[in-house]
């Protein structure tokens, strides 16, 4: 009779826990075809390997296997890269310090302080039809990509915002980078995604904030320059339009668990 216990039950939650995110991790990512053609050469393998016994297709696949991680690996080194520290985030551990420290309710005020300044900015622009592309890190730094660009180190400020993408600035076209509570940099190159999820309506910038939100934990803000409507990228998902006080809410809900 299979001894089923407590031991095999939490070894079984584990890896479904495990398949879960990387199933999550991939969709955000766009990648989940691929992720399901992975998943069916195991299933596959498995099959024929394990229970079937079949000599020449297990052999085959053996082999396809032994050399499978080395080709996942080059594949999808960015999600495996963005897999990692997520799974080191201060964020994902920081229930931990709640149970020893009972004064979580007290949020610094310099958290919040960045929001208000973006969202009048991002309010501005949209009433002007001014485009924008605002990208704020969370625990993935954005320093790669804010090498592209130029680097300005400035307190956030809704005119400077303002000023960065007004449509005569060499800075308009490229991406703002918000990390540590202030601008880092302007006129950035981001990833931009190849999803057909993408309404044809949206342009180069909504696509740029899909894929940096696809590539990394960023948050990303959108003003378009033909409708002024405001979008929002986060976690691989883009939400077009919102309103002023959605986005308001949603920026002051990601600076209060903010660990950077």
């Amino acid at each position: 009779m299979f001894d089923f216990g407590i031991k095999d039950l939490v070894d079984v939650l584990i890896f479904a826990c495990l398949l879960y995110y990387i199933y999550k991790m991939m969709k955000e990512s766009g990648s989940i075809n691929i992720f399901y053609g992975v998943l069916a050469v195991i299933v596959l393998w498995v099959l024929t390997s394990e229970i079937f016994n079949m000599r020449l297709i297990g052999t085959i696949l053996d082999k396809f296997m032994a050399i499978g991680l080395v080709i996942i690996v080059i594949l999808f080194q960015d999600s495996i890269k963005r897999f990692l520290v997520e799974l080191g985030s201060k964020r994902r551990w920081k229930f931990l310090g709640k149970m020893f420290h009972h004064d979580s309710q007290n949020i610094d005020n310099d958290r919040l302080a960045w929001v208000m300044p973006i969202v009048y900015a991002c309010m501005s622009m949209a009433k002007s039809k001014t485009g924008a592309l605002i990208v704020i890190e969370q625990s993935i730094p954005l320093s790669q990509y804010a090498a592209t660009g130029d680097i300005i180190d400035a307190r956030i400020n809704t005119r400077l915002i303002e000023n960065i993408f007004f449509k005569n600035s060499p800075l308009h076209d490229g991406a703002m980078i918000v990390s540590h509570n202030r601008i880092e940099a302007a006129g950035c190159i981001l990833p931009v995604s190849h999803s057909s999820d993408v309404p044809r309506s949206l342009g180069l910038r909504h696509r740029s904030a899909l894929g940096i939100a696809q590539a990394t934990d960023a948050v990303a803000i959108v003003v378009s320059e033909e409708t002024g409507n405001i979008s929002f990228a986060h976690r691989g998902k883009l939400d077009s339009p919102i309103s002023t006080s959605d986005l308001e809410k949603r920026l002051n809900a990601i600076a209060i668990t903010s660990v950077v």
